[in-house]
């Protein structure tokens, strides 16, 4: 989000970025758009949903704004009815598929609920847009209406990074610790790597069921938990890594149709990752050869990937060939034109009225 307010706040537009105060919030940085958190008492479940949408709604109702845009399902009923009361254009940025995310997929009313709450507002948003192709086109085929694509592509890195012999195996995940990010897997292969360390960048809410797994096996001295990272840190970060990772369960079409932004900044940092193999990592992997993909999270072939990737350094290093060039064009710079002209077009159809 932070790529997304800074280069709208570039083209000229005045940019507020709303979001929640968690306990573990890290302080704000300086931006170059306005920054706002929501402090809301309780922390997950109904209770949680049910009081940040109606602090959502009276914060809306207090701003000022032409255009509004509400990221993904968990905010968009405040976001539609704040923005129709007030006349203002209504955008939908669909990061994931909300109703088959690994947290809800499994809970049949909760899905249904989250499915209702799709088909009344999506349909009625004035532009929507979503992070990849092919959840571009299973959305445009269940609500009846186009979604554009916007890909959460990193900014160029300027320095390239070449490994030296003798330098740590780092194997290395970034993101949320959430269900079905494949974290006690990656974590249960790591007796097997006794000379690497495993770095988990980000919090979630297995954050502390993850910390009780590594003391439960004794790794505590493998297996490092580095909390939130600041994203202008992350890409320095990425680039001590041997190994990157993004190894997704295939439990519901959200995963499963997914195309993560850890992936480009993999890309970007000129590390080998290993994938799943699912639709948007084959296509990625099919035109620019830099993901190892596999189709399970089964020890010996998360121990085999791994494998690979150490020790056989002529595959390696062709992979980190292959990131170098792709790196060249799969970045924000290009990507950041596609999102204006969303909003220019937006902009445009209000100063018509």
């Amino acid at each position: 989000m932070q790529r997304i307010c800074s280069s709208l706040a570039a083209a000229g537009f005045e940019v507020e970025l709303v979001g929640r105060l968690r306990p573990r919030s890290i302080p704000l940085s300086e931006r170059p758009f306005r920054q706002t958190r929501l402090y809301c008492r309780f922390e997950k479940g109904k209770a949680f949903y049910l009081e940040y949408n109606i602090r959502l709604l009276f914060f809306l109702l207090r701003s000022k704004f032409d255009i509004l845009c509400s990221v993904d399902l968990d905010t968009i009923a405040p976001g539609w009815l704040a923005g129709r009361l007030k006349g203002a254009s209504l955008v939908f940025d669909a990061h994931e598929y909300f109703q088959e995310a690994p947290e809800v997929v499994d809970r049949p009313v909760i899905k249904k609920i989250w499915s209702l709450v799709a088909r009344m507002f999506i349909p009625r948003m004035d532009r929507c847009y979503t992070v990849g192709p092919a959840l571009a086109e299973v959305f445009g085929k269940l609500y009846g209406r186009p979604f554009e694509v916007v890909r959460n592509l990193p900014l160029r890195q300027k320095e390239h990074f070449s490994r030296q012999a003798g330098t740590p195996t780092i194997l290395l995940y970034q993101g949320v610790l959430n269900e079905g990010r494949g974290l006690e897997a990656l974590i249960g292969v790591m007796p097997a790597f006794p000379d690497a360390s495993l770095w988990l960048a980000g919090e979630g809410d297995l954050s502390a069921q993850l910390r009780d797994l590594v003391r439960d096996l004794g790794l505590e001295k493998q297996v490092r938990f580095l909390g939130y990272i600041r994203p202008e840190e992350l890409p320095a970060l990425t680039r001590q890594a041997t190994i990157g990772f993004n190894v997704l369960e295939n439990k519901g079409l959200s995963y499963y149709y997914s195309l993560a932004n850890k992936a480009f900044d993999y890309i970007q940092a000129e590390i080998p990752s290993v994938h799943m193999d699912f639709p948007e990592y084959r296509k990625l992997q099919e035109q620019y050869g830099v993901f190892h993909l596999i189709s399970d999270l089964k020890p010996e072939t998360l121990q085999s990937a791994i494998r690979m990737l150490l020790d056989d350094h002529a595959y390696a290093d062709l992979i980190r060939r292959n990131c170098r060039k792709a790196g060249e064009e799969l970045v924000w710079e290009r990507e950041e034109a596609v999102l204006v002209g969303v909003y220019f077009g937006i902009s445009e159809d209000v100063e018509s009225l």
